[in-house]
């Protein structure tokens, strides 16, 4: 009989598949950054407990362009700062990626808040234009010109926030409880430019980062960098202080309640 691609692999593919991961090689992305200062309430509105503000209501938008062996990948982030018991990272809320491919992975695995959307970043001699599209909105966009070369960074590492969760079956909540994710990135920076410039936030139900208005543009840059990433379970989270920030994840959230009918075959 023909080999069922569904069935169940080997412990020898299982193991080969596992080695192959963990020889990735460099992967390199050339991206632009923008950090702002915003409103301090909408920065705390946006943080599910227990993270909790820092001292700086800051927002940082990152469109990269990401050289993937056999096709490049567009990967894009809006995140708050945040801390949880006295570690300070970033909480995104919405990371646009291009390809299917990027998603699973990191939502199952990390819990990260990925949606397939358009992920632009674009060079035309010292203009830049990067934009993060979805569903005909292009609801960042981050133009300007290179202004000049910045140092290049020492290495060094940064924690974003997630939580993992499955929705209930019966749409009432929770499957358990939630888990914190703490995942560590160790970023390695090849060049760092200055852009002069400007972001743009546009009204969008389904990303709606226009929430967290530019007060103070402070950084704004377009680099080249490779890193990787190790996350951990941190703790469990009370599914009651979880639930209402469950409709970050979605575009509509009725989506949790989208089950069967009763007595549906």
């Amino acid at each position: 009989m023909a080999r069922v691609r569904y069935g169940a692999r080997t412990e020898a593919e299982i193991a080969a598949a596992r080695a192959a991961g963990a020889r990735i090689p460099d992967i390199w992305s050339t991206g632009v950054v923008a950090v702002w200062e915003s409103d301090p309430e909408a920065v705390a509105a946006v943080l599910p407990p227990p993270l909790v503000p820092t001292g700086r209501p800051l927002v940082r938008a990152t469109v990269s362009r990401v050289e993937l062996p056999g096709y490049p990948l567009g990967a894009g982030s809006v995140a708050v700062a945040a801390a949880h018991r006295g570690t300070e990272g970033w909480y995104p809320l919405v990371m646009p990626m291009t390809h299917e491919r990027a998603l699973t992975g990191g939502r199952e695995v990390f819990g990260e808040p990925k949606k397939l959307g358009e992920v632009t970043v674009e060079r035309d001699g010292p203009a830049v234009r990067a934009a993060l599209v979805r569903h005909g909105i292009a609801f960042v966009e981050i133009r300007g010109e290179v202004s000049g070369p910045l140092p290049v960074p020492e290495p060094a590492g940064k924690t974003d926030f997630y939580f993992k969760f499955l929705p209930a079956v019966d749409g009432s909540g929770f499957d358990a409880d939630p888990v914190l994710v703490h995942c560590l990135r160790h970023e390695r920076f090849r060049t760092l430019e200055r852009v002069t410039g400007e972001v743009v936030l546009r009204e969008s139900r389904y990303d709606p980062v226009a929430d967290l208005p530019v007060r103070t543009l402070v950084a704004l840059t377009l680099g080249e960098k490779t890193s990787d990433q190790r996350g951990r379970v941190v703790e469990r989270v009370a599914a009651r202080d979880l639930l209402p920030y469950v409709h970050q994840r979605y575009d509509d959230p009725q989506q949790l309640l989208d089950g069967p009918p009763e007595g549906s075959a």
